[in-house]
């Protein structure tokens, strides 16, 4: 999933202080198992925003609602009316979902409530750790389902690097060492023999280095 993390209040209060009728969105799905951008958070952000207000003896209105995903025009749709009677919109919600509400509203100013961190999953309670980089060329099936363009502090594919002590990175004595845990993984389903086949250079002209990137299904488009 995608994790996020709601920006400081002093600085969110700083991108809508020229508003008066602000709308602040959630986002039904990562951001909410993140616990960044769901309803509560929602709830939590606008009344900050209500107080702020209030101490300031200003005379903004906060209005607030919760979609089950931005980055989705058929859900976008419902924040119409909403949106409407808004000077700004305050999105609580990944970098997609704000990009979605601002195609979607062109004469609304669309801003960023949260800062959008990495793909991850979650490790213990109100613990998340990046596992994927989106990098366009996933060699999991190889690597024993352990990512190590993500998870080794020096993205090496044909690893490790030889610094690593006790199972874990020289980078951070705290990581585990993504090639110990490949290794311990392929050995435990007995297939190391996968290792004994060295991992050409990444093509990283199918990551981001290049422009924005599409996936199109023309199974799919009507």
């Amino acid at each position: 999933m995608i994790v996020a993390e709601r920006k400081a209040i002093g600085d969110i209060v700083r991108m809508i202080e020229d508003a008066r009728r602000v709308l602040v969105v959630g986002c039904g799905t990562c951001v909410t198992v993140c616990l960044a951008g769901g309803e509560k958070e929602v709830a939590v952000c606008a009344s900050l925003l209500r107080l702020h207000d209030r101490n300031r003896d200003g005379d903004m209105t906060v209005a607030e609602t919760t979609i089950e995903r931005q980055c989705e025009w058929e859900f976008a749709e419902q924040l119409e009316d909403m949106a409407a009677d808004s000077d700004a919109i305050l999105s609580l919600a990944c970098g997609a979902g704000v990009q979605t509400l601002v195609a979607h509203f062109p004469d609304t100013p669309v801003l960023p409530g949260l800062n959008t961190q990495f793909i991850g999953i979650p490790e213990e309670q109100g613990v998340w750790t990046e596992h994927c980089l989106a990098c366009g060329e996933c060699v999991l099936d190889r690597t024993g389902g352990i990512c190590p363009v993500a998870r080794c502090a020096k993205t090496i594919l044909n690893g490790p690097c030889g610094g690593s002590q006790d199972g874990k990175c020289e980078i951070d004595p705290e990581t585990d060492c993504a090639w110990q845990l490949i290794f311990d993984r392929l050995k435990r389903l007995g297939r190391l023999h996968v290792l004994e086949e060295i991992e050409p250079p990444k093509d990283w002209s199918n990551s981001s280095d290049g422009g924005p990137r599409k996936v199109k299904r023309e199974d799919m488009i009507l």
